[in-house]
């Protein structure tokens, strides 16, 4: 345990808005965490609690990333490694103590990021010889691995994108582009393939419309990211972090560049889901340079009326 480290930066920001905190209601109706009398809503953990939370994460990971190594090594056993695409992702990701706060329920990159690893015969790697086994199993817990990836990728990309990709990898036809309204449309999609990145991943990519007739939204000079998350008031709330439609009452719009992460929390109506973007409640701008855990928003001393333009043409789009 004395070898399980803190977040390196377990407080609340002290320019984070009220509104964008996560005040982990789930971890807080635990028993044991219950038993620690924590206050509401930034009462900080027990350091040595959150070392014991930490620990059992990375077991978890470490277990997972076994199992998987299982599992691709037997593709090798059955002679299918050639011939089949593997992806390796997640739904979201998990604050573990950053920002003093813990589970998934927010804009912070560490909520919203996640893996993305896509392994296709003869495209991210050469084909293996006959016999030749591409997946070797390596116990995680008897190796120190100093493996680097390879082929990765800087540029800002979006699981909607997925689908897509999938199709294109498969010889499939890649769907259209999702109208504004899509109800009647039997089959379309909302992201756009990125096979591209994988022929020449750090070369200017051509813009083009192969699957999708909207270059604004499908590509630009400038890849973007889009989450949001909602909130049920503008200060942390027992619900704040499951709250039901009916009681959504703000939206936190995130747009997340390699330079950049841009939120504003707006007024939501529940009943026809719509955004006010006329009534902005707060806004959050980290630079990623100078900020890469996200610790400092200079969104009250920044001008940033391009950014709010861009977010808004895009949700409106």
């Amino acid at each position: 345990m004395e070898n399980i480290t803190l977040a390196p930066d377990p407080w609340v920001p002290e320019k984070l808005p009220p509104v964008a905190y996560n005040p982990w209601m789930d971890i807080r109706q635990r028993d044991d965490v219950k038993a620690l009398n924590v206050t509401f809503p930034y009462g900080p953990l027990p350091d040595d609690f959150q070392r014991l939370i930490r620990q059992s994460y990375y077991a978890a990971v470490s277990y997972l990333d076994m199992q998987v190594g299982l599992l691709l090594n037997a593709l090798d056993d059955v002679g299918l490694s050639n011939s089949t695409i593997v992806v390796f992702t997640a739904d979201h990701g998990w604050s573990l103590g950053e920002h003093g706060e813990w589970a998934k329920y927010s804009n912070f990159d560490v909520a919203t990021q996640v893996p993305l690893m896509f392994y296709v015969p003869g495209m991210t790697t050469s084909s293996a010889s006959q016999g030749e086994r591409v997946f070797p199993y390596l116990d995680p817990f008897s190796h120190v691995l100093g493996l680097v990836p390879q082929g990765q990728s800087k540029k800002m990309v979006e699981l909607v994108s997925l689908f897509s990709t999938l199709a294109e990898l498969a010889g499939l036809q890649v769907p259209p582009a999702c109208p504004e309204t899509s109800f009647h449309v039997a089959l379309c999609t909302e992201g756009v393939s990125i096979v591209r990145y994988f022929k020449s991943s750090e070369q200017k990519v051509q813009k083009k419309e192969d699957g999708c007739n909207d270059t604004n939204r499908c590509y630009s000079e400038e890849p973007v990211a889009f989450s949001q998350y909602p909130r049920p008031a503008d200060t942390p709330q027992w619900d704040s972090d499951k709250p039901k439609l009916k009681d959504i009452r703000i939206m936190g719009y995130s747009m997340r560049t390699v330079d950049y992460r841009y939120t504003v929390w707006v007024q939501f109506n529940p009943e026809n889901f719509s955004a006010d973007f006329e009534d902005v409640h707060a806004g959050e701008l980290y630079m990623m340079e100078t900020d890469p855990n996200q610790d400092n928003n200079i969104y009250n001393n920044t001008l940033h009326g391009h950014l709010f333009k861009k977010i808004v043409d895009f949700l409106k789009h």
